[in-house]
């Protein structure tokens, strides 16, 4: 079988600062850097991301394999116009380039949006469909955190979303997919399907499925499936994204329509019921500390760990806030570290000034977020790294990180992770590679909401959720949603979307 294979991943936050231009796809962020051809065997293999389960599918199958482009960029701020339609034109000429086909391997997201489509996830389905003709099967793995279209859906032959979150199961995910498309390569059946959206969105950090009642809707995927569905996927949707598809979905193939309507009905229904247990405690950044400094004396052992969630990057976050810092500072903490800190120019200072010295420093802060004001502050250079590091933990899998000039900046018992550039901290090495060792520490506080939890939650005494000033609202109805669909609640047992009231002086 002839496949080709192909990526395009990004999580669009449309109320973030900084937008995803060629520049960021290059860097990756956290994921892979942009790659083309045969380079996709060697820089996805054995790394958590879906292209890399379906890699090893094609391999088992042995399969005609058609590397084309991996790509993809930390979340942020819509795909600029430019570098959707450079890495799509590339994607698309690489599949017209391969000849004939016996079928399409895609990695998405499901959330993504550029400066001119709404859909980005539909548009490469659909520019796709249009090169290979519709009797060409094509299979998508896609995240958890996925606002699908019906459009998306009508397009693809079959899809595949994450089932964790932390997001453990990403290579997984790719290899399940790639493994119904073998089956509709070889069967040359298409699996009858059914698409319906919820009625509320959830706050990202209550969304973890090692949390009620996500873990439990997750689990009964499988009891869904037993029933007659071939596969079947619950995405929670990203909130942070003004559009009509925002929010959740229930999305099932089966072998007939009956049986996938059973599935995708049963699948909503759960999510529904249990609108009243999606909730939990949060922290105002004082409370947060005053209540880890508490805990990290009582019986027990391992760091309180702090998910500053309104500045996680993995969300379209800036990870240079400071509200979180200040107050570890201002509390006199001891044994507490923060990472990370994205600071080109501080690192730069560290640097210059050199390990073991003591310099008057300007910490965080953002040009997009004026009233985030930088941390001054007199701190020792206690480690200084060139950035380069593998993070070791589930969620990132082995991937290999370059954070540029980075150091860690010691006030008083407070140890600062300052980098160049930007990733989610969700892995223990993005401590330690500044000699930062987290185990020993009484607080940690991560720039991150829930995938921080895959690494973190062996080690951790408890976690707890602070709520300090940041781009990325924990509460979605505290979003200035314009186009979302009509009657959508903003949080469980929240406000509904009314399109009237977004637009006051609409007719």
């Amino acid at each position: 079988m002839k496949v080709a294979l192909a990526g395009f991943l990004h999580e669009t936050n449309t109320f973030a600062p900084d937008p995803a231009d060629m520049a960021a796809f290059q860097a990756g962020g956290g994921y892979v850097p942009l790659v083309k051809g045969a380079q996709m065997f060697e820089a996805l293999r054995s790394v958590n991301l879906g292209m890399s389960g379906a890699l090893g599918v094609a391999a088992e199958k042995g399969w005609d394999t058609v590397p084309v482009l991996w790509a993809g960029a930390i979340p942020s701020a819509p795909v600029t116009e430019q570098a959707f339609e450079q890495i799509l034109g590339d994607i698309v000429e690489g599949i017209r380039a391969a000849g004939p086909l016996d079928g399409v391997f895609l990695d998405l997201h499901g959330a993504m949006v550029a400066d001119h489509v709404d859909d980005g996830e539909g548009e490469i389905a659909a520019r796709v469909r249009a090169v290979v003709g519709p009797d060409v099967p094509i299979a998508a793995a896609l995240d958890l955190h996925g606002n699908i279209s019906q459009a998306f859906v009508d397009t693809v032959d079959v899809l595949v979303g994450f089932r964790t979150y932390p997001h453990i199961d990403m290579a997984d995910t790719g290899a399940s997919a790639a493994r119904l498309l073998d089956q509709l390569m070889r069967t040359g059946q298409r699996p009858a399907k059914a698409f319906r959206q919820m009625s509320y969105l959830v706050p990202i950090p209550f969304q973890s499925t090692d949390l009620s009642p996500a873990r439990a809707l997750y689990e009964g995927l499988e009891t869904v499936e037993a029933d007659g569905a071939l596969t079947a996927s619950l995405f929670m949707g990203f909130p942070a994204a003004d559009i009509p598809d925002c929010g959740p979905c229930a999305i099932a193939f089966a072998e007939t329509q009956e049986a996938a309507d059973r599935a995708a009905d049963a699948i909503a229904a759960a999510y529904e019921a249990v609108e009243s247990d999606f909730d939990n405690v949060t922290y105002q950044p004082d409370d947060a500390v005053a209540y880890a400094q508490a805990a990290a004396g009582g019986a027990g052992a391992g760091p309180v760990i702090i998910a500053d969630t309104q500045d996680n990057p993995g969300a379209g976050g800036v990870s240079a806030t400071t509200g979180m810092l200040r107050a570890l500072v201002d509390a006199n903490a001891q044994g507490a570290a923060i990472g990370l800190i994205v600071d080109p120019e501080t690192a730069r200072e560290a640097h210059a000034a050199g390990q073991g010295a003591t310099a008057r420093f300007r910490i965080g802060g953002h040009a997009a977020l004026p009233d985030i004001l930088p941390v001054e502050v007199e701190a020792e250079v206690a480690f200084l790294s060139d950035g380069r590091m593998q993070a070791t933990g589930p969620y990132y899998g082995g991937t290999h990180l370059d954070f540029g000039p980075s150091a860690c900046l010691r006030i008083g018992g407070v140890s600062v992770v300052v980098t160049s550039r930007i990733a989610q901290m969700a892995d223990r090495e993005m401590f330690r590679f500044v000699g930062v060792i987290p185990e020993e520490q009484a607080i940690l506080v991560v720039k991150s909401s829930t995938h921080f939890r895959a690494d973190f939650t062996p080690i951790a005494r408890e976690i707890i959720v602070a709520v300090a000033p940041g781009p990325m609202p924990f509460n979605p109805a505290d979003l200035p949603f314009t186009r979302l669909r009509e009657g959508l609640r903003l949080c469980p047992n929240g406000p509904a979307f009314k399109t009237a009231r977004a637009n006051p002086g609409a007719p």
